[in-house]
């Protein structure tokens, strides 16, 4: 029973709660990225690039056979769709970070005050016993 208790502790942290609710807003997230790359960003790229269906660009390596498979390609289009997605999510997440910190900073760090009035005189007068002091050894 204490295996029990000690998961149910450890699942009921705040800690792994916001985890799990980053990570399903995070998949979400993925899903809009992935349909604005795919659907909104490269067809009108492609359209000015004179049509490109970026998904489809390929070099063939190998190709199939009469039955139609083992064919052997470098997906580029899809390897770009993919950087394309990559940076709109990590620039969204650095802008999210970006905003939490300035938050977080406080407004204005306070000016450190000067000596007291006291510590002042404390320095003159261990400085006036400093010179007597070496007037009299002279």
């Amino acid at each position: 029973m204490g295996m029990l208790s000690d998961f149910k502790v450890f699942i009921s942290r705040g800690n792994v709660l916001d985890l799990a609710v980053g990570v399903m807003i995070g998949a979400a997230f993925g899903a809009i990225v992935t349909s604005l790359v795919t659907d909104i960003v490269m067809p009108p790229i492609g359209m000015v690039l004179s049509g490109v269906d970026f998904s489809s660009i390929a070099t063939t390596l190998k190709a199939a056979g009469p039955d139609g498979k083992g064919a052997v390609t470098i997906n580029w289009g899809k390897f770009l769709d993919a950087v394309v997605r990559f940076l709109i999510v990590a620039g969204a997440i650095f802008m999210v970070v970006r905003l939490i910190n300035t938050m977080r900073e406080p407004a204005e760090a306070p000016v450190p005050a000067g000596p007291s009035v006291e510590e002042v005189l404390l320095g003159e007068i261990r400085d006036l016993l400093k010179s007597d002091h070496s007037k009299r050894s002279a």
